[in-house]
């Protein structure tokens, strides 16, 4: 039932994220030439983020993102199967979240600012519009990579048990998520989330579809990075002098003798 609550979490966050984040860049648009929409896209999907860790971080942790997950699994925060769980989670929340964005849109004949529900693309990384090669995929790859390298690698830092980084770490988190979208959006729409990358994908077809992959490997791969980096990072440094007397503490308990019940009643 735990497990299940975590679940639970993970589709609500990520229905929001994509709700909301996909749905502010399709009412105004993410063109960098303008800016506005730009900022507020990046605002949305940052703020997002610093909601949900206050909502749901203490049932799931708040990942709402499969990377992130990924992430935490590497660095032993979590289970394989909590893994799988989770991301079958934040995909279906991410499907909804399209989904309801897709009804309002057509039901209030609202023009979509993207052109595509808000859908990754690799489009402002070529020269003729409409011409992908394989240099913009690599470049995309590589984008992807290094943006979800940074965003895994802080939230790795603000939520390790060595360190005490008090209340702040849902606002540093979403601060870092709307600074990596602030760089990538003009050149990638920012994935750095292969559940917000599929969702609004399927949804718009054509070629956010047919590249849909480069937001999947690219933030996997990243999160990967980052979770090997961190752990390379942290083996460096001592459990708090709290957590070894705990753990002192406990063994003792399990090493000591058991003894003998002598509050027996004697027979009489």
């Amino acid at each position: 039932m735990d497990s299940f609550r975590k679940y639970v979490a993970e589709f609500f966050g990520t229905f929001v994220l994509v709700f909301l984040g996909c749905g502010t860049a399709m009412l105004v648009g993410c063109d960098a030439s303008s800016g506005c929409g730009y900022l507020l896209t990046a605002l949305a999907f940052g703020l997002v983020i610093v909601g949900m860790a206050y909502c749901i971080g203490n049932i799931s942790g708040c990942h709402i993102n499969p990377a992130v997950s990924l992430g935490v699994l590497i660095t032993g925060g979590m289970t394989g199967a909590d893994f799988c769980g989770y991301v079958v989670a934040q995909v279906l929340g991410a499907f909804v979240g399209s989904a309801m964005l897709g009804a309002i849109f057509n039901l209030g004949d609202i023009q979509d600012m993207t052109g595509g529900f808000g859908a990754n693309g690799l489009g402002s990384l070529t020269e003729v519009p409409g011409q992908i090669t394989a240099k913009s995929v690599c470049a995309g790859l590589l984008i992807e990579a290094i943006l979800t390298f940074i965003f895994v690698l802080t939230i790795l830092g603000v939520t390790s048990k060595k360190f005490k980084h008090g209340s702040f770490g849902g606002l540093i988190i979403g601060f870092t998520l709307t600074l990596v979208h602030i760089f990538g959006i003009g050149l990638t729409g920012t994935s750095v989330n292969p559940a917000r990358s599929i969702a609004p994908a399927v949804f718009a077809g054509g070629d956010a579809f047919k590249y849909v992959w480069v937001f999947i490997v690219g933030p996997l791969a990243g999160a990967a990075l980052a979770a090997l980096l961190y752990k390379w990072f942290e083996a460096a440094v001592p459990e708090p002098k709290a957590a070894v007397e705990a753990e002192k503490a406990v063994k003792a308990v399990k090493t000591a003798p058991s003894k003998p019940n002598n509050n027996k009643k004697k027979k009489k």
